[in-house]
């Protein structure tokens, strides 16, 4: 059984009343991929904007498999330290990660979140010395279109982190970088930054496709 593992920030957890990209990305393998999986993680729950809690399980189709590891306002700095012990206690095989708005926005520069990304991978792999991993770049956020300085520093971070995952990419452990094929800040968000509906099934598309490509990991998205 494939187990896979979602993790990331606020786009990732997800709010009370969403889908998430999660719920896209369960459905498609429910639909394309031809063996047993299971969705892992320590969480569960979704942020709760009106509390300002993570503990809600309002989600939109509450029937789907919830597990995750993923945060509101938690980044690459936060997940670090986190993902040996969750890949060992949840065995994880794959992770799906979306992580660095966060870190960028309020923690760290381009440098030394490349340097927590690279971390993060050297963590996941002294857990499961054959974890693959699937990494996605900061996507499009209505910040970048207003912030000069924070979306070269954007820029900068997405060549760092696409240079460590062609550094660490390893034929035992892979790594991918993916990206949505196209993703707008009007059109796939509901607020400039959090995925709607249609940002939802891109993020899981960007996902889906670099492991339809790269692993022959189920098929084409079509979500």
């Amino acid at each position: 059984m494939l187990r896979f593992m979602p993790v990331g920030d606020s786009m990732t957890i997800g709010s009370a009343g969403e889908h998430t990209w999660r719920y896209r990305m369960w459905q498609h393998l429910r639909e394309t991929y031809p063996g047993p999986f299971r969705i892992v993680g320590p969480r569960e729950t979704l942020y709760d904007k009106a509390t300002g809690s993570p503990d809600s399980y309002e989600y939109a189709d509450p029937g789907f498999p919830r597990a995750h590891l993923a945060g509101w306002g938690e980044g690459w700095i936060h997940m670090t330290p986190l993902i040996r012990e969750a890949v060992r206690t949840q065995r994880a095989d794959v992770l799906l990660v979306s992580l660095g708005l966060i870190d960028l926005g309020f923690y760290t520069n381009a440098a030394q979140t490349a340097d927590n990304a690279r971390a993060f991978v050297a963590e996941a792999r002294a857990a499961n010395p054959r974890i693959r991993m699937v990494v996605l770049p900061v996507i499009p956020n209505v910040r970048v279109e207003t912030d000069a300085p924070f979306a070269a520093e954007v820029a900068s971070f997405n060549e760092l982190l696409a240079k460590a995952v062609a550094d660490l990419d390893e034929p035992r452990s892979p790594l991918l970088l993916a990206s949505p094929a196209s993703y707008d800040t009007t059109f796939d968000t509901y607020d400039g930054t959090h995925p709607n509906e249609n940002g939802e099934h891109r993020i899981a598309a960007g996902f889906a496709e670099a492991m339809y490509q790269a692993w022959d990991l189920g098929e084409p998205y079509s979500g």
